[in-house]
């Protein structure tokens, strides 16, 4: 990772920019492929897995047996880890969950506001070298808290035709309704505009590479919600002299081993902890499996040195972070600072793997600067807000005058005959 220290604040700009991506060259050839499943529905959605898994499937629908079958696979450890995080992402979740308040605005008029349930929602969970069946706790959870009627999930199937096992014993475990074998664009093709097999349905949920990423964007134009924008996996670290190195570099590498385009950021007020942490990633970087994708990552990274941990904050803001991990020793003050940020960590124990996993907060949050204008995923993602009210003659009567002379001075009568009607009806 590069040094860069102490820039002019007119630079900022331009070292908060992520890794440019060409979606234009990819957007004829995604589209060719969301037009295809829609035309030819699991016909094509079975041409594109092989075309791109390298499996011919026969069906793409997952049956009790296979359910079954991956249970055994997986190790009593991993099981239990699992319900640990299931149950703490559950608790932090259920407490997002309010009851109905009724306002009365003036006398006579109660207004309120009240959830209402996505019915059908999609899950798109990665396979491939990082099966992602954490992101099946972080999507189903909150669903089934909100009362969606049926989940849809969609991982694509590995060589032998299987999703992994953990995939398929978690989405058991979670209560996701249907699990279909379709990966990539073709998954998402199918559950915006549904096929055969697998449901069309209302709001799709979960990462993906640049391609599944654009035809979330493309189906989104079709009338299609999807949870947020997306981009690669980030995370900017702030730290201090008192932030111990090998944490930091930790944090960095959990990051950057994600994927090639993923990007780390130090933020430091220490030369020494600069130049300790660039040590210490290239010690840990060599004993990672994953080290090629990491090594890639490092090198669209950068580590800032800046004069104090007001310009370190006021960079971040600015970066607008899906992970931000503040590693100083008035950390827990400092976040009250934060104005955009996907999920902050706080303290030298907070690493990002924890919310990532098992401390309770979603994992599914914003990238590539929408942390500054949206929210990660919650249960009031998979619901809609419905507002109500109830209005008494005593009501109308107390605030017709208001609504009469608002629509006249915009030229709408009937508006104002709406109300002026009801006021002269003999009781």
């Amino acid at each position: 990772m590069k040094i860069i220290k102490y820039p002019d604040q007119q630079e900022w700009t331009k070292l908060a920019g992520r890794p440019v991506q060409d979606h234009y060259s990819l957007l004829k050839p995604v589209q060719k492929i969301l037009d295809k499943v829609k035309a030819k529905g699991d016909k094509a959605v079975m041409k594109y897995t092989y075309q791109f898994d390298g499996v011919a499937i026969k069906t793409l629908s997952i049956g009790p047996a296979e359910i079954k079958e991956a249970s055994n696979q997986l190790s009593t450890e991993l099981k239990s880890a699992i319900a640990v995080a299931a149950a703490n992402i559950e608790k932090f979740h259920a407490a997002q969950i309010h009851p109905v308040e009724k306002i009365s605005t003036m006398p006579g008029i109660d207004c309120w506001r009240q959830s209402s349930a996505i019915e059908k929602v999609g899950l798109y969970i990665p396979g491939g070298s990082a099966p992602l069946f954490s992101t099946v706790l972080m999507l189903a959870i909150p669903a089934k808290l909100a009362g969606c009627r049926e989940l849809i999930l969609c991982s694509p199937p590995d060589k032998n035709g299987n999703i992994h096992p953990a995939i398929l014993y978690t989405a058991a475990l979670c209560g996701v309704s249907k699990i279909f074998k379709a990966g990539g664009v073709q998954a998402i093709a199918a559950m915006a505009y549904g096929t055969d097999s697998i449901p069309k349905v209302f709001k799709i949920f979960g990462p993906g590479n640049q391609y599944v990423t654009l035809a979330k964007q493309l189906v989104q134009q079709d009338g299609l919600a999807i949870d947020m924008p997306a981009g690669p996996s980030e995370v900017l670290v702030i730290a201090d002299d008192t932030a111990n190195p090998a944490f930091v570099s930790a944090d960095l590498l959990s990051q950057a081993e994600h994927g090639p385009d993923s990007q780390a950021v130090l933020v430091t007020t220490s030369e020494k902890i600069a130049e300790q942490v660039s040590t210490a990633l290239q010690e840990q970087l060599a004993l990672l499996p994953r080290k090629n994708i990491a090594t890639r990552a490092l090198k669209e990274s950068r580590i800032l040195l800046l004069k104090n941990l007001e310009e370190a904050m006021a960079f971040s803001n600015l970066y607008a972070p899906e992970h931000l991990i503040l590693c100083t020793d008035n950390a827990l003050a400092l976040s009250a600072s934060v104005t955009a940020a996907g999920s902050v960590f706080i303290g030298n124990y907070s690493p990002e793997s924890a919310g990532d996993y098992a401390s309770g907060t979603n994992h599914t949050l914003p990238t590539n600067g929408f942390a500054a204008m949206y929210s990660g995923v919650s249960v009031d993602s998979f619901v809609k807000k419905i507002s109500f009210q109830q209005i008494s003659r005593e009501g109308l009567q107390n605030i017709g005058s208001a609504i009469m002379e608002m629509a006249a001075a915009e030229g709408l009568e009937a508006h104002k005959n709406a109300v002026s009607i009801r006021l002269k009806e003999n009781i």
